[in-house]
């Protein structure tokens, strides 16, 4: 389409490495999904307000980072996806000692690793998690029994206007799986967390720990979003799956896992719709035999 060849060449201009017709299926943890019309890698903060305060004026925007949590639609996407990839992954820890500054498209085991070498404690129930920086804030990530919003002190963003914004404490509005940014089109760039000072041993004995039990309960030899969905009030999702006798349902190359129930893993070459066919069976069989409502935990880029 026109308008989009007219991205392009503004991009080119402005020296803004872009690709036309992007197979989103290589930017998502599950490797499913079409293309997108123009995939941008923007290399500083200075080109994403470019691309926020010009581009959006033309074609609908998405921020992805290490696509952990997402699902792309086969069809693709009629517009410009903006990738915070290696440009956007420094990790630093700031001059009190205590906060780790990582960029949006660092992964969070890059932050893990970042704060074991300084004797930083807080950041070990994230090890392991496979997503970024900035996308683990928007949803709040966490696992065996801590959340980001633990140790995040601020987060900073550029707006619609391609304005740089800072978010801090209370206004952060976390809760589980939410953040102030959920649902909103803001493009996370920082993330400063708020950590203390611990036995470098003992953190490493931790994060060991937890990449254990990773390694021995869930499938991660097979491309997933990780856990699937949101843990439902007075119960485990997995745990009602498993109840329901759904381990090793396929729909397509789309499965319920038999290593983790709460996982939904491409064992193939399982199409978007695979994977939100299944979604909807598991969903409507729990909903039948137990009464819960699983709430998806994914997002679908639409």
């Amino acid at each position: 389409m026109e308008k989009f060849e007219t991205i392009l060449k503004m991009c080119a201009e402005q020296g803004i490495s872009c690709i036309p017709q992007a197979p989103m299926k290589e930017y998502t943890s599950f490797h499913i999904g079409g293309p997108a019309a123009v995939l941008v890698k923007p290399k500083c903060v200075e080109e994403i307000c470019w691309i926020r305060r010009n581009v959006e004026k033309l074609a609908k925007v998405w921020f992805v980072g290490k696509g952990s949590n997402l699902l792309i639609p086969d069809e693709g996407l009629e517009g410009v996806v903006v990738v915070l990839g290696p440009e956007f992954s420094d990790v630093r820890v700031d001059r009190d000692g205590f906060t780790l500054v990582c960029e949006a498209g660092a992964p969070l085991m890059k932050a893990c690793r970042e704060a074991l070498e300084h004797g930083l404690t807080g950041l070990e129930f994230a090890w392991g998690i496979p997503g970024s920086v900035g996308g683990g804030a928007y949803m709040n990530a966490g696992a065996y029994g801590g959340e980001l919003k633990d140790v995040i002190a601020w987060c900073e963003h550029v707006d619609q206007k391609g304005n740089l914004c800072r978010v801090e404490g209370n206004a952060l509005d976390f809760s589980y799986r939410h953040s102030f940014y959920t649902g909103k089109n803001l493009c996370i760039i920082r993330v400063g967390f708020r950590l203390e000072k611990g036995d470098p041993q003992q953190i490493r004995a931790r994060m060991d720990e937890l990449m254990t039990r990773r390694k021995e309960k869930q499938p991660l030899e097979f491309p997933s979003a990780g856990s699937t969905f949101k843990r439902p009030e007075g119960a485990y999702a997995a745990a009602l799956i498993e109840q329901c006798g759904l381990k090793g349902v396929r729909v397509g190359d789309a499965m319920v896992s038999e290593k983790h129930s709460g996982f939904l893993i491409n064992v193939g070459n399982a199409t978007c719709a695979d994977v939100q066919e299944l979604i909807r069976q598991v969903q409507e069989k729990v909903w039948q035999k137990t009464g819960f409502r699983l709430e998806c935990e994914v997002g679908t880029l639409k």
